[in-house]
């Protein structure tokens, strides 16, 4: 039996919270710099204040891959695990700018980064069990819209309530702007009610609806312990293998981005580093909206990748994608007024997009259906591993051999994504070869 298609209103509310989701990593990364320096962190400070975040996911997303294949209840196999993050996630962020001590905020991005990391694994998974081959580009382009949206409003969120609603973006010194805090407030809410959405709305197939759909399923009892999965990892898909080393290389020119872009805007542009000064806080907000450019971009992106998908292959877009992007990145470096920052993140955006859709719609057909969570969550390690080596790197090499320039630092990261683009031409895409075989390239559309 095949899996029936799903309609696009159905891939809608399977992807609604996502939103959610976004809105939450959209503040944190927009803002949790700003809020480091606040609280009197140094710039070669700050990489390893963020280490929290990747470590989180490293252990995070792989147990709960692992334990989402095996789960079945009333609400059903992911969606468990979508509303028990959701409410810890909405909880941290309530938290966080109100953090006295820089201990305090480090801590409590440890913990955001963990409760949004149960919720966001189950949907990279749902996509997979949910969705026929045909159409699980479209499907993991549905969510990178809504990623788009959610992060578009987050980073956009404080800038949005100084200028149109008059809330003050700045504070006496060590104290996070109120309209940092409101942000954070209102993103509490967001990420609740969307995730709600989701669970109400989507409905899982049963685990013997899925062994009828696919012969992996019920081939054979899934071991439990430790051993197993080690195996598992071991003998991972060759897709999986040629896709990390992608990944390994993306995740770090995004990390670099995200902690080094507000130093960099506000230092080089703005001519400030004091972040209690009405400069830096102004440099900070432009930061929020350029962030919320390129995630609009990735936004309209996501519904052009899938089309051009079925004609240059998935592969190619990503590899064009990550190219745009590292082009995006060292061009920073040559930007002398703020407002020109907007056409680089048209770059950027693109390859994001690709980054959030491209690598799982591979994966996704190369991946057994009764290991998907589990292989999903695996996979995050190649977001990770990057991500650690940079938090632990980045602020000695930017210190050492950059005498401090954060715009280096960006341009590093450009270099990084480049590499990327180069590695992708590399990777075998298994859906696509089937299709080659049986005539036709094609990725099927979303169907309303």
């Amino acid at each position: 039996m095949q899996k029936p298609s799903l309609s696009f209103w159905q891939i809608w509310n399977m992807s609604f919270g996502f939103m959610g989701i976004q809105f939450g990593f959209g503040l944190q990364n927009a803002n949790v710099s700003r809020i480091f320096e606040t609280l009197g962190a140094s710039i070669d400070q700050i990489p390893i204040l963020w280490i929290a975040a990747p470590l989180t996911g490293l252990l995070v997303q792989p147990l709960i891959g692992y334990f989402s294949d095996r789960t079945w209840c009333r609400l059903g196999r992911r969606r468990p695990y979508f509303l028990a993050g959701a409410i810890l996630s909405s909880l941290a962020l309530l938290i966080m700018p109100n953090s006295p001590y820089l201990w305090v905020a480090a801590g409590m991005l440890w913990i955001l980064d963990a409760s949004i990391n149960v919720s966001m694994e189950p949907f990279r998974a749902l996509v997979a069990d949910n969705l026929p081959s045909r159409q699980r580009t479209s499907g993991f382009a549905v969510q990178t819209f809504f990623i788009g949206v959610g992060s578009v409003v987050a980073s956009a969120m404080p800038y949005l309530l100084t200028n149109v609603f008059g809330i003050a973006n700045t504070a006496p010194e060590g104290v996070i702007p109120p309209s940092v805090k409101w942000s954070f407030y209102a993103g509490g809410l967001v990420f609740l009610l969307t995730i709600l959405w989701t669970v109400w709305r989507t409905r899982e197939y049963s685990p013997a609806q899925l062994q009828a759909f696919d012969a992996d399923v019920s081939s054979a009892p899934q071991a439990d312990g430790l051993r197993p999965a080690i195996r598992d990892i071991l003998a991972m898909p060759a897709t999986m293998r040629q896709l990390a080393g992608v990944q390994f290389f993306s995740w770090f020119a995004l990390f670099a981005m995200w902690i080094y872009t507000t130093s960099a805007v506000t230092s080089h542009l703005y001519g400030s580093t004091d972040s209690s000064s009405a400069l830096y806080n102004e440099g900070a907000d432009w930061v929020g909206i350029c962030f919320a450019a390129y995630n609009g971009i990735s936004a309209l992106a996501a519904f052009v990748l899938p089309w051009l998908a079925s004609r240059i292959g998935r592969r190619g877009v990503h590899a064009l994608c990550l190219a745009l992007g590292g082009v995006a990145l060292i061009g920073m470096n040559l930007i002398s007024d703020p407002r020109w920052l907007l056409i680089n993140m048209v770059g950027i955006g693109f390859a994001w997009a690709s980054i959030l859709c491209m690598p799982y719609a591979i994966l996704a057909g190369a991946l057994p259906a009764r290991r998907m969570g589990f292989y999903m969550g695996v996979f995050n390690f190649f977001i990770v591993l990057p991500q650690v080596l940079a938090a632990g790197i980045l602020g000695y090499i930017t210190r050492e051999y950059f005498d401090g320039n954060a715009m280096s630092a960006l341009a590093l990261g450009g270099a990084s994504m480049l590499l990327a683009a180069l590695m992708t031409l590399k990777v075998k895409d298994v859906d696509e070869a089937v299709s080659e075989h049986n005539g036709s390239g094609a990725i099927a559309p979303v169907t309303a």
